[in-house]
């Protein structure tokens, strides 16, 4: 009796070699086509290492437009200036974009950023405090990843406190949708808070070209190779709880 074979096992696709710049798949990479930029105003990225979303992720291509800016992966650092890697004297005048549940459109102030106090209220003096920014924190992943950055990381009570109230919703659409109307990509946030404190309108326009330019390519290839660009999971990223 003739021994019955065993089905052959496929062999295992080769891994997708990424870009090291964006951290991307190959083929959604966009690095070649981003313009740099200059501002005065410094822009830190806290990532939160279990930050998964390669394909619609949009950090490290915010940051890759400016020469001073930073990129960290981790959850926890000593001090702002530890996480900057050079000395901060002053954290106040260092805006993080907060988490919490106060909403811009309920404080009615018709701005697109308000700088508030620890009860969430808007801080008298409003242009002054957003003339003296020098640096934005931005924190990179899901809510409750970037909620963990926040309370593992207590000098950030020392910073100022914004939040925002953009015109439009986010570019994402339907690729990922966002709980509130004010849910904004980290590249769309940078966008906002850096191009209004310097009142640079040109920041903005390269900036979103750049993402309109990323989700193009993640939507081509996610026709063309589903399993490098599998549709997303909806992601709670920015959702502020009451209470």
């Amino acid at each position: 009796m003739a021994t019955p074979s065993k089905p052959q096992t496929p062999p295992r696709a080769e891994p997708i070699p990424e870009c090291a710049r964006c951290g991307k798949p190959l083929p959604l990479c966009i690095c070649d086509s981003v313009e740099p930029l200059t501002s005065k105003i410094q822009l830190l990225v806290l990532q939160h290492p279990q930050e998964q979303d390669r394909g619609l992720g949009s950090a490290r291509l915010a940051a890759q437009h400016f020469d001073n800016a930073v990129v960290k992966i981790g959850l926890s650092w000593p001090s702002l200036s530890k996480a900057l890697g050079r000395t901060v004297h002053d954290p106040s005048r260092w805006a993080v974009l907060y988490l919490g549940s106060a909403r811009a459109s309920e404080l009615a102030t018709g701005a697109e950023i308000i700088a508030i106090d620890r009860k969430g209220q808007a801080e008298p003096y409003q242009d002054d405090i957003l003339d003296s920014i020098q640096g934005v924190i931005l924190l990179d992943g899901t809510w409750s990843q970037a909620k963990a950055l926040w309370w593992r990381n207590a000098w950030m009570l020392k910073c100022q406190r914004v939040i925002l109230d953009p015109a439009a919703p986010s570019r994402y659409g339907k690729l990922r949708k966002e709980p509130r109307s004010d849910g904004l990509s980290t590249l769309e946030a940078a966008a906002l808070l850096l191009s209004r404190l310097q009142h640079r309108p040109d920041i903005e326009t390269t900036l979103l070209a750049a993402f309109d330019r990323m989700l193009a390519r993640y939507r081509e290839v996610q026709a063309e190779m589903p399993e490098l660009a599998p549709k997303p999971k909806k992601r709670d990223y920015r959702r502020k709880k009451r209470g």
